[in-house]
């Protein structure tokens, strides 16, 4: 595909509508993504307790890259491209580890644990070795969590984005928590069709009965993808109940509120809610399943939502958190992973367990990993065209929205937030 081609693809685009089946299977458009729209952002990849001590690492794939993050001898974490500098050879082929050095297993080059070369067998007199270190990878640790971005300058101001979503993820504790289990869940879909319906809750009722039973219909309707996913007229019915829950916990001195971003070339949100009357937490029986986390001093059966960008969202109740991770790897292939995260004294089989803990998000994505391959397979269709969005997937159409924005500066900044046709 040309890049005539593409502005034709986001000149026909409908605002309001699903995007045209290239825009979820063409090549070229993924290599234009990772090329202007992924390397503005900030990805969350994963807790700080994965590598607590000195030579701890993992790799991460990120748009077709591979990057090892290790744990220094000066405390802090690095992040390089999993490349030698030497024939381009992978370093790391293990997913995770403990190592004192990382030494490329094809010709023995080997690096510190920040990046720095310090052997290389038999080079010619001259050969600078600080000329070639491993090349780093931007990478931000905050409140436990793990960030990277993958611009080839300067980086995004991280203080900046994670400012507005600091008082939620302060409650609970995140710097102080571990991880109890983690599950990846590859998909054969387009990394936005994976992500446009994990923003929306339109399908929560006929996809998910667990999900459903776990959180109020009311709620679900009202806020099940976030502040302002609903129609208003299903904010205005759950009011009573929310008002009702809200000072409830303020009263416990937790947190409430909603952030919603007002800079529509992002996609930050976050926001506190109640889960349904009788439930204390997000498990089959609405019971407790762990030890409550960070500033939690008992339970007021809230449930809060912070998402950085579409890539990556916590969902956290007062005893456990749920980290996900949208991560594309190719046009028709993404990885979901889920990261449960308890109290970082917590033991499992006596202050936890597993099965309760992910009991209604593994179910759940299970599930949406189903629905969205059926997606995929429609979309290939010739029948296919794109379709309105409802009043309860205007989130999806803020997604696609901000989609377009970093795709074309010729998009206008002010669309009618939230507009659906009718």
């Amino acid at each position: 595909m040309t890049s005539k081609s593409l502005d034709h693809l986001i000149r026909d685009w409908r605002p309001g509508f699903s995007l045209a089946r290239q825009f979820y299977t063409d090549a070229a458009v993924f290599a234009q993504e990772a090329e202007q729209l992924f390397p503005e952002h900030w990805y969350l990849v994963d807790h700080s307790s994965r590598v607590a001590e000195t030579g701890e690492y993992f790799t991460v794939s990120l748009f077709g890259e591979s990057i090892i993050v290790i744990r220094g001898r000066d405390g802090k974490l690095h992040a390089h491209y999993n490349v030698c500098r030497h024939r381009g050879s992978r370093i790391c082929s293990k997913a995770e580890g403990k190592v004192n050095k990382l030494m490329c297993p094809y010709h023995a080059w080997t690096y510190d644990l920040d990046g720095t070369l310090r052997a290389a067998r038999l080079m010619h007199e001259g050969f600078d070795k600080s000329e070639y270190a491993l090349k780093p990878c931007h990478i931000r640790e905050y409140k436990g969590l793990i960030f990277l971005n993958t611009s080839a300058g300067e980086a995004p101001d991280f203080d900046e984005m994670v400012a507005p979503l600091e008082p939620f993820l302060e409650l609970h504790g995140l710097d102080k928590a571990k991880v109890a289990h983690r599950q990846l869940y590859p998909a054969d879909a387009n990394w936005k069709m994976v992500i446009e319906n994990f923003f929306e809750c339109y399908h929560c009722g006929p996809s998910h009965p667990e999900l459903s039973a776990v959180h109020s219909l009311a709620k679900l309707l009202a806020f099940g993808a976030g502040p302002g996913s609903g129609p208003i007229e299903a904010e205005r019915a759950f009011q009573d109940e929310m008002q009702t829950w809200e000072q409830n916990s303020r009263d416990l001195g937790h947190h409430t509120g909603m952030y919603n971003d007002e800079d529509p070339n992002r996609f930050r949100a976050a926001m506190r809610t109640p889960i349904r009357t009788g439930f204390l937490t997000e498990t089959k029986d609405g019971q407790p399943a762990a030890p409550l986390m960070g500033n939690f001093q008992d339970y007021d059966g809230g449930h809060t939502a912070v998402s950085f960008n579409p890539f990556g969202t916590l969902l956290m109740s007062n005893d456990f958190a749920v980290l996900f991770r949208f991560t594309p790897i190719s046009t028709t292939k993404t990885d979901m992973e889920i990261v449960w995260l308890v109290d970082e004294n917590a033991t499992e089989g006596r202050d936890y367990d597993v099965e309760r803990i992910t009991w209604v998000w593994d179910t759940t994505t299970q599930q949406d990993k189903h629905i969205i391959e059926q997606n995929v397979a429609g979309v290939m269709s010739d029948a296919y065209e794109p379709g309105p969005y409802s009043m309860q997937e205007q989130i999806s159409n803020q997604l696609m929205e901000w989609y377009m924005r970093g795709l074309s500066p010729e998009i206008p900044e002010a669309l009618d937030p939230g507009t659906v046709p009718t």
